[in-house]
């Protein structure tokens, strides 16, 4: 299949360069995914999807167009081009278009150190259907779960290749199991639900089910009878669950796009504190068996290891050579693109240092307070950093859990949120974001 994909880009570049374009990148992608939902013991849903994408972007001196298609014919590819010259010589001008210098591609990579994609075969859908039969088993074994919504589990393989008229030319396969179980607990009006959820790239690396299944509903259970909590000024612990999205609104705010619309609140704050001291972000593309690991970016730039804050000093925007040109600055191999869209910047894997404190530890540190273990809507003003979001969790009295807590909001603004956090030592190492329970001193909750 790489070599199917491999010669498809090859032939759009080649009628890409046939139409007129003075330089051409293309992609193709091909995948399968399973996926099936069980409710109540009994099969509700079972889907299986394959297809195979291709996208072209062209160039003409600094103008570009992006076209793509699902079918892969000689014909179609022929009208892709085409219409991707008339395009571009109708687009805009834009002085940061262009390819990667030869000499700046990634020459080399070894995809065996990063297990990308699991040898295994693709398990039968009755497999699949009996680890979610398994999981929603050990949920609804839990007292107090009174039902589940549909338990799922599934598999995806996908391939990509990518080619440049640059010279540039590599792919790799990457794959996912996953099964995710929510329970619900009460009735009518006093029904709340929680949930677990795992995935990993290699199916070996999976968890029992019923450890999945037995998770969620002691999770549901703990839930019932949650009402409002305390309105005021309190400190509150973001669950490693949820914690990643805090993380999340920091690295979207060094992201290369927001900032050069100037749509950030962190623009202007290179070399500047974001974070405690002693406290740094690290992001590693290349950590075996991780979903967001790859072995060069959408330009073909070779991925490398980077700090992104370190010791509490912010140390670089996320750069793809658009926003890297547009900024006086060189790339940090961080361009992603679909079939249908320019390159732009995006973070692989990264992970926050941890603390040497359990989640508990902080919790009794914390005294009176709330523990987030679930966010709903928000509303972020990502040129301010004013911060607003729903949650759910417990509320804390003494340092323990009193009583489940819903319908509250936690209002405060980034740059001092993350300026006061303290983080906790409970990161899980397989996700992509590796970020442990964060302690945030002095946020406003609307509750009762």
């Amino acid at each position: 299949m790489t070599n199917r994909l491999a010669q498809l880009t090859e032939a759009l570049l080649s009628a890409a360069t046939k139409a007129g374009a003075e330089a051409a990148d293309a992609i193709a992608v091909d995948g399968t995914a399973v996926s099936v939902d069980v409710r109540s013991g009994k099969l509700e849903q079972a889907e299986r999807a394959e297809g195979i994408e291709i996208g072209l972007r062209v160039l003409i001196g600094k103008r570009q167009a992006c076209v793509s298609a699902s079918d892969i014919s000689d014909r179609t590819i022929a009208e892709m081009a085409e219409r991707a010259v008339a395009m571009g010589k109708e687009a805009p001008e834009d002085s940061s278009v262009g390819l990667a210098a030869p000499e700046e591609l990634a020459k080399a990579w070894d995809l065996t150190l990063l297990e990308l994609a699991d040898p295994a075969p693709e398990p039968a859908a009755a497999a699949l259907e009996d680890d979610a039969r398994r999981a929603e088993a050990a949920a609804l074994a839990v007292a107090g779960v009174s039902q589940c919504d549909p338990a799922a589990a599934s598999y995806s393989r996908r391939r990509i290749h990518l080619a440049a008229t640059n010279g540039f030319s590599g792919g790799y396969a990457r794959t996912s199991r996953s099964t995710s179980v929510v329970a619900i607990t009460g009735e009518g009006l006093k029904m709340d639900r929680d949930w677990a959820a795992e995935a990993r790239t290699y199916q070996s690396d999976m968890p029992a089910p019923e450890e999945i299944g037995q998770l969620a509903g002691e999770r549901a259970a703990a839930r019932a009878g949650a009402r409002k909590p305390k309105t005021g000024a309190f400190p509150v612990v973001f669950d490693e669950r949820v914690s990643s999205a805090l993380i999340g609104h920091l690295l979207a705010a060094i992201n290369g796009s927001a900032i050069v619309r100037g749509a950030s609140w962190l623009r202007g704050a290179m070399g500047e504190q974001v974070l405690p001291k002693g406290l740094s972000i690290f992001e590693n593309p290349h950590r075996p068996r991780i979903s967001g690991s790859r072995p060069f970016d959408a330009e073909g730039l070779p991925t490398e290891p980077r700090d992104i804050v370190r010791d509490g000093i912010l140390k670089g925007w996320t750069l793809d050579l658009g926003t890297a040109r547009r900024l006086g600055l060189n790339s940090t191999a961080s361009a992603a693109r679909g079939t249908s869209s320019p390159p732009s910047p995006s973070i692989s894997n990264i992970a926050l240092t941890q603390g040497d404190k359990t989640r508990d530890l902080l919790l009794a540190e914390m005294g009176t307070g709330l523990l987030v273990t679930s966010m709903i809507g928000s509303s972020i003003n990502p040129t301010t950093g004013d911060y607003s979001r729903g949650a759910s969790g417990y509320w804390v009295e003494n340092g323990v859990l009193a009583y489940p807590v819903n319908e509250c909001t936690i209002a405060g603004n980034l740059r001092d949120m993350l300026m006061r956090i303290t983080p906790a030592n409970d990161a899980r190492a397989h996700l992509s974001y590796v970020v442990p329970s964060l302690l945030v001193e002095g946020l406003t909750l609307a509750g009762e």
